[in-house]
């Protein structure tokens, strides 16, 4: 996906020259394969652009608060949920996930968070921030997402591989929370997987796995995932 400064939707637009992490291919997949549409009540964790917000938002009526940290990023949110179609159901929180005290629970939350997990950083410092867990680290994740999902609400994280299986480490240690599906995300039949979407809640550990193969051939997406981006991108 090219990093342009913008990313135009079929009924959004989402400016991102601000922020370090650029939308990504597998960003929209789970913003596109997450199920919000009878959702009443959504939480956007680490919301960077806005972008899942925004994705939620086009298939629901729900409520949606998100929660981003970095001053940039948190202005260039701001500045999409405005210019979108549904800004009077988006609100930002400028402050860490840790100290947000919301007085209900939701029945839906998005995550795309850190994940390089004690790995070499970056040079660049914002990029750094965005890539890993020292302001968020797994534990905490695992544990505010337990504090803030209702009794029936699902959670749906986006996380490479290596990294999915460190959080449910945690998820398993220090929460009520199940794992309820993992899908696996890979960008061609000839690729190992390198994103797991997981699918957590608080009653049912059903396990279910899923697979979702991107491109039949590149740059031509497979059918499935063109009927998933479909209601999102200009060009399918």
């Amino acid at each position: 996906m090219a990093r342009n400064s913008y990313f135009q939707f079929k009924q959004f637009r989402v400016e991102q020259g601000q922020t370090a992490m650029k939308i990504t291919t597998d960003a929209c997949i789970l913003g596109a394969r997450a199920e919000v549409e009878n959702s009443y009540s959504i939480l956007d964790i680490g919301a960077g652009t806005g972008l899942l917000s925004l994705m939620a938002a086009q298939r629901s009526t729900a409520s949606i608060d998100a929660i981003e940290l970095d001053d940039e990023a948190a202005i260039q949110a701001r500045e999409n949920f405005a210019a979108c179609p549904w800004n009077s159901r988006l609100t930002l929180h400028h402050c860490p996930v840790q100290s947000y005290i919301p007085e209900k629970r939701y029945d839906c939350i998005l995550s795309n968070p850190p994940f390089f997990e004690n790995a070499y950083k970056a040079s660049c410092d914002k990029r750094s921030l965005a890539r890993h867990t020292d302001s968020l680290s797994f534990l905490e994740l695992a544990r505010n997402i337990d504090r803030l999902i209702s009794e029936d609400g699902k959670a749906w994280i986006l996380l490479p591989v290596e990294s999915s299986l460190l959080f449910l480490e945690e998820v398993q240690k220090a929460t009520h929370l199940k794992l309820e599906r993992t899908i696996a995300v890979r960008s061609s039949s000839t690729h190992k997987d390198h994103r797991h979407i997981l699918v957590l809640n608080q009653s049912n550990s059903a396990n279910i796995r899923e697979q979702i193969t991107i491109y039949s051939e590149h740059p031509a997406y497979a059918p499935a995932t063109t009927e998933l981006l479909k209601p999102y991108y200009l060009k399918l």
